[in-house]
């Protein structure tokens, strides 16, 4: 019940600034709406390309944009800058477990986000753009590998904040996260229009779990075995992570660090 507690008091806190959310969804839908355009002038030049077609591109594109925050592409946790300060002192002395309290926040910040950031978004490329529309069981299907995705996502984001219980300065490493989450995840390009062994890295890399796997998914490119592998990939990059965050957890605890003490 703790964690789920802890859930709530996250959403309730990210849904505190309701404009806030929607101005940042506007900026996401105009990307989206520019985006699509290349897109299509790509497909009209390329049809076919990767196994998509125009409608497809789309789609991808807007769902893409609709994850942004969800899967929290640009940023990382707040744990990172706790650990900075000292604050961390704190969180380590909770009876509770350090990574599971901030997994729980985060699940209940990329819930309150996909409410509030990812459907003006999709309501926009409908009105705007030919849409691919799926049934209630790919939908379903679609909505697990989400919650995989953000399992995925917050492994990553996990491990870096840790490092900065080495590092003490997380903006070179935070760079590096932007830049690969980006460009491996599917936002700027769909992974599979990468060619040859670009395309193949980057279908198993852990980022292609957080937002083309899911996406693909809905889009019904991924039936049968290949459900089946997309799934294998994103829980075996959620558990991986889970168990890299755990041993560094149990790494920082013995080197933490207040005040230069």
């Amino acid at each position: 019940m703790t964690y789920a507690w802890v859930a709530l008091y996250s959403i309730r806190r990210h849904a505190a600034y309701p404009t806030s959310a929607i101005a940042e969804a506007v900026t996401n839908t105009v990307f989206g709406i520019v985006h699509a355009s290349i897109l299509i002038a790509l497909w009209k030049a390329r049809p076919g390309l990767g196994g998509y077609d125009t409608t497809d591109a789309i789609t991808f594109t807007f769902l893409a944009q609709a994850l942004i925050a969800p899967i929290q592409v640009f940023g990382g946790l707040e744990l990172t800058e706790r650990i900075r300060t000292g604050d961390v002192a704190i969180d380590l002395h909770r009876p509770v477990d350090l990574q599971s309290w901030w997994l729980a926040d985060d699940l209940g910040r990329a819930g309150c986000h996909l409410l509030l950031r990812s459907t003006l978004p999709m309501a926009v490329a409908v009105v705007m753009f030919p849409i691919r529309w799926t049934g209630p069981t790919a939908l379903g299907l679609a909505l697990v590998s989400l919650l995989l995705a953000v399992l995925v996502s917050f492994g990553f984001r996990y491990v870096v904040a840790l490092c900065m219980f080495w590092l003490h300065d997380d903006r070179g490493l935070a760079a590096i996260a932007l830049v690969t989450s980006m460009f491996f995840s599917g936002m700027i390009l769909p992974l599979v229009v990468f060619p040859g062994w670009l395309g193949a890295i980057a279908q198993v890399l852990p980022w292609a779990g957080t937002m083309q796997i899911p996406i693909d998914v809905y889009l019904g490119k991924a039936t049968g075995i290949g459900l089946l592998t997309a799934y294998g990939r994103q829980v075996g990059w959620a558990v991986a992570l889970f168990l890299l965050g755990r041993g560094l957890t149990v790494l920082a605890g013995r080197r933490l660090v207040i005040n230069g003490g």
